[in-house]
């Protein structure tokens, strides 16, 4: 117990440095927006439109099974702002390109 009480610190530290390892670098959000581009374009194709929850949650279950340990380090709701982006991001490919909107 007394080293607990000396130690504090270093195990602060090394719990901290293993939380910060975990967390997806810049090239694996990278990797996963455009994942996700592509799962929120087929849960459109599969669902349509007035759907907005079972698409989120369909695309949910796609990513915990394509990114199982990032999946642990994002919380649901960060995860639903990613979507949101993608969809952004979708909408502008439908505007520019009208050949997307027949895939």
């Amino acid at each position: 117990m007394d080293f607990l009480i000396q130690n504090w610190y270093l195990i602060v530290a090394v719990i901290a440095v293993l939380a910060f390892a975990g967390l997806p670098t810049a090239e694996q959000k990278e990797k996963i927006m455009a994942w996700l581009l592509y799962a929120v374009t087929k849960a459109e194709a599969e669902f349509g439109s007035g759907t907005g929850q079972a698409k989120l949650h369909y695309v949910y279950n796609m990513f915990i099974d394509k990114f199982p340990v990032a999946a642990k380090c994002i919380t649901f709701e960060a995860f639903s702002t990613m979507v949101d982006q993608a969809l952004e991001e979708m909408r502008k490919m439908l505007q520019d390109n009208k050949k997307i909107a027949t895939l």
